[in-house]
């Protein structure tokens, strides 16, 4: 097994510096003002061959109220689940009272804990760590998280000497189905992460803007292998300010493209808004599977459930081939069956269809409806076949192709759809014409032959190729 390693600290001491440092990304958001990581976040690294998993912590002050006692919540979790406890202080600001607290709780915890001092770059190591001998821990190790230095020689003392190591399974970063869960602030997306996962793994509380990073969460359900995605609330961009908010929007767009399935949280209360549509135009650029999970709707009247169901149907009229759930995250109604439709979702978009059954999909809606006529001449679809997955892509080879009109795209994809019964993916069509073997050869009709052949071809009757008179010397 590899072994788990916790970062814990005040805030502001360099954990998730240290902890893109470890797992050498760039992972988690990095900003110089203290609380910014709330949520735990795993991450997997490798030394000299020995795999191990990091977690990055919020900060602990030791006397936490309101929603610095949710983060203080998570980082204690996040101590019982690891293996080895690295407690991180700042060497500049020497010792204050929130690491006593902090090392007190971790000597009640039992666990395998190490003292870490950061931030000695450019002063003394040894005058650095003089205030925290108080501490009375055995190991305490030196380090510049922002350089980079005294990390390798830490990571060699705690992991295993390389003949006591065991190979671990070789498996995917984040395996299973990947699902993303998005939508704008406080619409509920946390709850909704820890009704699915069955634990509170993510911190739910009654203010806007409380996940800041986007949280991988590898877990497993009735033996299937899954991995959830918790991501910051998206606003309208002229209400972005803060520069940690709009490094939280490109994580969740990146948290989009990781996705197989994503499920976009809409708030019943206030009704499919603007934001919303803005969200979905994210996800169908990116070509990913789409799930609508309508919360809060307990406690609703019938008749504005109906105003509710009214309009969505109204506006997402374009989305008639994605499932929507009408759930209660905090009280879990509803929320079991959204996994019947990520499933189907991902086997829509992960699908593999042969050639032979493409083309007669093609064949078959031709027959049904021809393509139109450009320029006198119809336009001819010859074949299909499988260009990608996730989203699905099928290429569509012809003459003319260019000129197919918007309209004859769609009765293609629906007729496709609705025999292939794709759930709630994007199919992505790509039209190719081919090469014109007549390209850059000279016309030598002369113009009475021109008028006569395209008076012909516009009456439907047989054009007759002109005989060319051969020269005698």
């Amino acid at each position: 097994m590899s072994p788990v390693i916790a970062l814990v600290g005040r805030p502001n001491v360099g954990k998730s510096t240290l902890f893109n440092q470890m797992t050498r990304s760039r992972d988690a958001l990095v900003a110089d003002f203290p609380g910014l990581t709330r949520d735990r976040k795993y991450g997997e690294g490798n030394y000299e061959g020995q795999p191990f998993i990091v977690i990055d912590t919020g900060g602990l002050t030791g006397t936490e109220a309101g929603l610095d006692a949710e983060m203080a919540r998570q980082s204690m979790q996040a101590v019982e689940e690891a293996d080895i406890v690295l407690f991180l202080v700042d060497g500049r600001s020497g010792l204050t009272a929130g690491d006593s607290l902090i090392a007190d709780h971790l000597r009640r915890s039992g666990k395998s804990a190490h003292l870490v001092v950061n931030k000695t770059d450019g002063q003394d190591p040894d005058v650095a760590a003089a205030d925290f001998y108080s501490l009375g821990f055995e190991s305490i190790y030196m380090i510049a998280a922002s350089h980079n230095r005294g990390i390798r020689s830490m990571l060699e003392a705690l992991l295993p000497a390389e003949e006591d190591r065991v190979e671990p399974d070789r498996a995917d970063r984040y395996p299973g189905i990947r699902i993303s869960v998005v939508g704008r602030p406080n619409v509920g997306k946390s709850t909704l992460v820890n009704r699915m996962l069955g634990e509170e793994r993510v911190i739910v509380y009654d203010m806007p803007g409380t996940t800041r990073d986007s949280v991988y969460i590898p877990y497993e359900r009735h033996d299937e292998q899954y991995t959830l995605i918790d991501t910051a609330g998206v606003r309208r961009r002229k209400n972005v300010n803060e520069v940690v908010e709009k490094f939280s929007i490109i994580k969740t767009l990146k948290a989009i493209d990781d996705a197989h399935v994503v499920i976009l949280v809409i708030d019943a209360r206030e009704g499919l808004v603007d934001q919303d549509l803005h969200l979905i135009g994210f996800v169908l650029d990116a070509g990913r599977s789409l799930v609508i999970a309508v919360n809060k709707w307990d406690g609703m009247d019938p008749e504005d459930r109906s105003k509710v169901k009214e309009q969505i149907k109204r506006r997402l009229d374009f989305l008639d081939y994605a499932d929507k759930h009408y759930i209660s995250a905090l009280h879990g109604s509803g929320v079991g069956v959204m996994y019947d439709s990520v499933h189907a979702c991902y086997e829509s978009a992960m699908a593999k269809w042969p050639t032979n059954r493409l083309t007669a999909i093609l064949e078959d809606a031709i027959s049904q409806h021809q393509p139109p006529m450009i320029r006198g001449r119809r336009i001819k679809l010859r074949y299909a076949h499988q260009g990608g997955s996730n989203p699905a892509v099928i290429v569509v080879h012809g003459n003319q192709t260019d000129a197919l009109p918007g309209s004859y795209k769609r009765y293609l994809e629906n007729t496709f759809r609705k025999v292939l019964n794709v759930t709630g993916a994007p199919i992505r069509f790509e039209f190719r014409s081919s090469d014109n073997p007549f390209a850059g050869k000279v016309d030598r009709r002369t113009p009475r032959q021109r008028v006569k052949q395209d008076n012909d071809m516009k009456a439907g009757r047989r054009v007759k190729k002109p005989r060319q008179k051969s020269l005698k010397r």
